[in-house]
């Protein structure tokens, strides 16, 4: 199957352990291999997927964070631009799911993250496997 590269941006240890196992599972459940690679931060997503796509070893991508709203204008700034990086490399073609999850506190991403709830991971990561299908789908058209 497919060689897929969830890229993590580690800050809240937990919840992203909860994304990453809801993104592996969902994976893992289709025969696909599933790396991690884990970058500093959210604006770091899409540059991580960018160079890891340039090696060819990925058919597709899953961006895992949690960003939650502090007391300053930097939730809007790493909410915005992680999402549009992420969408400006799905529309040059890269088939990423986005499973980046901006909140307004703890609780909010702990009902997204958990497996048994909302699990945006395995959601993110059914998108990227969307994404995939389409690819395939239209280069044999």
């Amino acid at each position: 199957m497919a060689n897929i590269l969830i890229v993590e941006a580690r800050f809240y240890d937990r919840l992203n352990d909860m994304l990453i196992d809801g993104a592996r599972t969902a994976l893992e459940a289709e025969g696909h291999s599933v790396e991690v690679l884990t970058v500093p931060g959210a604006l770091e997503i899409p540059a991580a997927i960018a160079l890891a796509s340039e090696s060819g070893r990925y058919e597709a991508y899953v961006a895992i964070g949690v960003v939650i709203r502090g007391e300053t204008y930097h939730f809007e700034i790493v909410a915005g631009e992680s999402a549009r990086g992420i969408m400006a490399l799905t529309i040059d073609g890269l088939a990423i799911g986005n499973g980046i999850i901006t909140v307004e506190n703890e609780e909010q991403a702990l009902a997204r993250a958990d497996r048994t709830r909302k699990d945006k991971g395995g959601e993110a990561a059914k998108a990227a496997l969307a994404l995939l299908d389409l690819q395939s789908r239209f280069a044999s058209a």
